[in-house]
């Protein structure tokens, strides 16, 4: 498996930006993101920080995939 690249909360936000969330909220230093599909509201939550820990990552990771790809995901997280 390709490894994860080292983001930041901005750059995790910028990507999803990229699959139509927007900025609904923000509570100290995280930020909720959402979006409105045929399905229903999507809602993923994200860390503002410098550097994103890999579990962290990870996490977000595995919750945006019940909404994009995994190849789309692979593409902008992952050293391929």
């Amino acid at each position: 498996m390709p490894k994860l690249k080292v983001l930041s909360g901005t750059e995790v936000i910028r990507i999803f930006f990229l699959f139509g969330f927007d900025i609904t909220s923000q509570k100290g230093s995280h930020v909720k993101l959402s979006r409105k599909t045929n399905f229903g509201k999507q809602v993923i939550t994200v860390p503002n920080h410098d550097e994103l820990d890999k579990g962290t990552l990870k996490a977000i990771i595995n919750q945006a995939s019940r909404f994009i790809s995994e190849n789309e995901l692979f593409k902008h997280f992952y050293h391929i």
